[in-house]
């Protein structure tokens, strides 16, 4: 049995460059690779069939349905997907990937498209609370008698916890903007409010690292404008992005929702101290006893505050909030490995093979 990744198609992204290398460091393009790696023989789909580093890429209509499991991060169109590989005769296998909050959506059409989808094919989800939602979605806008047969499974992303590196302290405290868009979801203006009433009373600098979509929006100019503020391009390699966060010294998030939080994970792992609200999403990332979240503004800038001027203290209190060490905690329940087996047992699962 082989297996292919589609990814792209909804937000129109270039995955690939001239050299068949997979673009990019934001969230869509690291799970395309990680799937390639937990697959070895997998191929990516795309508008043309080359050869790329390590990988075949191949258009959806040139997939063998027969012997191929399509693994669709694009999972509004899976319907149009299934028709086109059942086109020649076959039983396609096909199951979803959901690693974005179906709540991101507004549009009733979407809604039931994703309902549809979600019962019609297996999907296998990044965190708990996204099967949650997903279960939500099927129960709302599926038939009852396809919503009695949806299969569901999750399991959290994870770490490459191989991947952090040795801290190196800034002179001037660092504040991470924990996000590469500037989404409404990610409610940016509450960051840079607080960033500015904390920075009244103690040095700082602020950096944010941007998908190239929002590297040129109002809300980039803006914070780019800011003397104590830099905006740049995402890191052009994972070793330069966990070099970034070795030398922060807290972030702040404001997202009102995520699907999982793997950007704010990594953080804590390099020692990055969290300042988090107190939202369910943020609260199933992390131990009950976590010190750092927030319930209004006012709090977030007193934590921020602490976190800036006494930060080793912060850094113990983190630490010491769970059994046996915080960074041994995101060790176990936040490991990669768990992710890789949890998704390869579910495609054996269900398709056999």
């Amino acid at each position: 049995m082989k297996v292919a990744v589609k990814y792209g198609f909804i937000d129109h992204e270039t995955l690939v460059d001239a050299d068949g290398r997979i673009l990019g460091q934001d969230a869509g393009a690291t799970l395309v690779r990680r799937l390639l790696k937990i697959f070895p023989g997998a191929a990516l789909i795309g508008h043309d069939a080359r050869r790329c580093d390590g990988f075949d890429m191949v258009p959806l209509e040139f997939v063998d349905a027969a012997d191929t499991v399509v693994i669709n991060m694009d999972v509004l169109d899976s319907v149009a997907v299934w028709q086109t590989l059942h086109s020649r005769g076959d039983e396609p296998m096909l199951m979803n990937f959901a690693w974005r909050n179906p709540s991101m959506y507004h549009h009733p059409v979407n809604f039931a498209a994703l309902g549809l989808s979600f019962a019609l094919f297996p999907t296998f989800c990044n965190s708990e609370r996204t099967a949650g939602e997903v279960r939500e979605v099927v129960q709302r806008w599926a038939l009852p008698h396809l919503a009695e047969q949806a299969k569901i499974a999750w399991v959290n992303l994870g770490v490459a916890t191989f991947r952090v590196q040795e801290r190196k302290e800034p002179e001037t405290p660092v504040v991470l903007y924990p996000a590469i868009y500037l989404d409404a979801r990610k409610n940016p203006g509450q960051f840079i409010d607080v960033v500015e009433r904390v920075r009244k009373h103690t040095p700082l600098r602020v950096e944010a690292r941007l998908h190239q979509r929002d590297l040129v929006s109002e809300g980039a100019m803006s914070l780019s404008t800011r003397p104590w503020a830099w905006v740049g391009p995402l890191t052009a390699t994972k070793e330069g992005y966990w070099k970034a966060l070795s030398s922060s010294t807290a972030f702040l998030a404001t997202a009102v929702e995520e699907s999982y939080g793997l950007e704010y994970i990594e953080a804590l792992l390099a020692g990055v101290i969290g300042v988090l609200p107190d939202r369910p999403w943020a609260r199933a990332l992390l131990p009950e006893r976590y010190p750092f979240f927030y319930t209004d503004a006012h709090e977030a800038e007193k934590l921020l505050m602490r976190a800036l001027t006494d930060t080793a203290a912060c850094r113990a209190e983190m630490e010491s909030c769970v059994e046996g060490g915080l960074d041994a905690w995101i060790r176990r329940t936040h490991h990669d490995d768990d992710f890789a087996r949890a998704i390869a047992h579910a495609v054996d699962n269900w398709f056999g093979g």
